[in-house]
């Protein structure tokens, strides 16, 4: 975790030192008005709490302009629903506005059905301001604090006094309030604010209609006939003709720009949050204190079925790990340049053979901690069970290539010479790391074990010990599987590989993110007082091998054009196709091979 707070750190630190001499992103900018400025007001989405499924908002007839532009979305905000577009609701700063006139429009029984359904599921609608969102302030019954809800409804469902037949009725005059912060010294103001009351008012009008000229008995500000409630409501019904109103008014406000969103993000009931983890915690100190892992102290270091091959699996994960080790360190000092053509794999196989000495040690090393006394053929298992199982693959497939008569075929000299690393240098120097492990004394565990084994008691679904398994390995792939498309890349498509520099960084984060998801599976497991946790810890980060293969068998099958295994030697074209299939398909093999160990370091 120390890895990642300060990788995280560094990228910050970059970003606010470059960001010293950039511009500001939109939304985070203030912006000052003066008086007169055109604002502008966007629409977004409509939103319900009981159908979740959010709608663009002239999804519904409303009042729309000649255009309708949507604004620059990120990918976050497209993921959320959000269709930011522009409206026929605009204000000048600083100057009130009442009775604004935005359209009339007439229900037919299409709209009036689909008003209905919207006023139903008791939608929202939402809008923007300076990057601000519409609320709807709301007074506490028990309180006299202020909450806010986003947007207001489409309208609301009533009926008539006297009357039992439910109707729908549409919020069709908003009342907006628009609170500003002006700056003394310069008379500019910025946006800290944006309210609305929404209001159903049945508009009347004399004359013959005319959006420009007409003017509404309803609502008329030279008669300061203005809308202060909904006793009238506009009824929502086919052929019935409906008039969207809006009035906005202007606020100062001592709130500061940079403290505008704290009305949206206030917490009133913060004490009750802060209790509730607080005796969470506690709950869980009383829990641990009775249950959990230290009922099973007396059975974690139970040796585990099949010891002996865990411990040969431990083994051979170590020779891995300090081939690659020092392979990527020498690689990053600049030794294995690729103009030195072999260099790469020569160094692999060198160091494969020589860390057999450490394979040997830390196998024997657990075999005796399980009280194992057969040192010797443990030795001789770790040093010829996965190059056993390497060596038949190879054979096989170097055997069809030499068939083919391909210069890609190992020749006899060849083989012979890697048969000597393998039993002249690796064995024995496996068996010497398993004499000098066997030698040494056993590593004590801290707790005895108990002679009768506890009873696991039944264990949640997601405790299962095949799931766990597989869930362990997707973290630990993911970190690393984009690096991996260019390695495979660079190793099928014949390609240099040559960013060492970003493959020891992920090869870091895989020995991290390895290391944490077991410890965590781990944990969880003995808290479910199973104590079984020898294979499942090892196999939990080792499963990432099982996705690293079927990702290799998805490259294969979908970047690379194999269509035969073998073909003639008449047609030249078919020829460079099965050298290029041979020397896939024999990585492919030897990798997917090599990721069965692939969790082990």
């Amino acid at each position: 975790m120390a890895f990642w707070r300060s990788l995280a750190f560094s990228a910050v630190l970059l970003l606010l030192i470059h960001g010293a001499h950039c511009f500001y992103l939109p939304g985070v900018a203030p912006q000052d008005f003066i008086k007169g400025d055109t604002l502008q007001v966007k629409v977004n989405k409509l939103t319900s709490t009981k159908t979740q499924l959010p709608y663009s908002y002239y999804s519904l007839p409303y009042c729309a302009p000649k255009k309708i532009q949507d604004s620059a979305e990120n990918l976050g905000e497209v993921l959320r629903g959000d269709r930011i577009e522009n409206s026929l609701y605009e204000f000048k700063m600083r100057e009130p506005q009442m009775c604004n006139i935005v359209c009339k429009l007439k229900l037919d029984a299409k709209t009036a059905k689909e008003f209905k359904e919207k006023i139903n599921d008791e939608y929202r609608v939402n809008m923007i301001l300076d990057n601000l969102p519409l609320v709807v302030p709301i007074k506490r019954n028990d309180q006299d604090s202020i909450v806010y809800q986003l947007g207001f409804h489409v309208g609301l469902k009533g009926h008539y006094s006297g009357s039992k037949d439910e109707k729908y009725f549409i919020h069709n005059h908003l009342a907006f309030t628009v609170k500003y912060h002006r700056d003394v010294q310069t008379e500019t103001a910025r946006i800290v604010g944006f309210e609305v009351k929404p209001f159903s008012v049945k508009h009347e009008f004399d004359g013959k209609w005319d959006e420009t000229k007409t003017r509404l008995t309803t609502c008329d500000p030279h008669a300061k006939h203005t809308v202060v409630n909904s006793n009238t409501p506009q009824e929502v019904e086919e052929n019935n003709e409906i008039i969207f109103t809006y009035d906005v008014e202007f606020q100062e406000s001592d709130v500061k720009w940079a403290s505008r969103w704290d009305a949206y993000l206030l917490m009133n009931d913060d004490q009750i949050h802060w209790f509730s983890i607080y005796n969470e915690l506690e709950t869980q100190e009383e829990a641990q204190e009775e249950t959990g892992w230290k009922l099973v102290h007396g059975d974690v270091f139970r040796p585990p079925n099949n010891s002996d091959l865990l411990c040969v699996y431990v083994g051979t994960g170590v020779q891995f790990f300090g081939m690659i080790l020092v392979t990527m360190t020498f690689a990053i000092l600049g030794f294995l340049s690729p103009s030195n053509r072999g260099g790469l794999m020569t160094a692999m196989l060198l160091l494969w053979v020589f860390m057999g000495i450490f394979a040997g040690y830390s196998s024997t090393r657990l075999y005796k901690m399980f009280k194992g006394s057969e040192w010797k053929k443990l030795a001789l298992r770790t040093a010829t069970m996965f190059p056993a199982v390497v060596s038949v693959i190879f054979f096989i497939l170097n055997g069809l290539i030499w068939g083919q008569k391909s210069s890609g075929a190992v020749p006899f000299g060849t083989m012979f010479a890697l048969i000597f690393l393998w039993f002249g240098i690796s064995v024995p120097l496996v068996f010497v790391g398993s004499y000098v492990g066997f030698k040494k004394p056993a590593i004590e565990t801290p707790v005895k074990t108990n002679k009768i084994p506890r009873q696991i008691p039944e264990q949640a679904w997601y405790m299962n010990p095949a799931f766990s398994v597989l869930i362990g390995g997707i973290l630990p792939f993911g970190a690393v599987f984009i690096e991996l498309f260019f390695i495979l890349t660079s190793i099928w498509l014949n390609q240099f590989y040559y960013i060492f520099g970003f493959l020891f960084l992920v090869f870091i984060i895989l020995i991290v993110t390895c290391a944490e998801i077991t410890i965590v599976l781990c944990y969880f497991q003995l808290c479910s007082e199973d104590y079984l946790w020898w294979w499942r810890s090892y196999l939990t980060s080792g499963s990432s091998a099982l996705y690293l293969f079927l990702y290799a068998t998805f490259y294969f099958f979908t970047k690379l054009e194999i269509t035969k295994l073998r073909c003639g030697d008449k047609d030249k074209d078919d020829y460079n196709a099965t050298m290029v299939h041979r020397k896939e398909l024999r990585c492919m093999w030897i990798v997917g091979a090599s990721t069965v160990v692939g969790g082990y370091g």
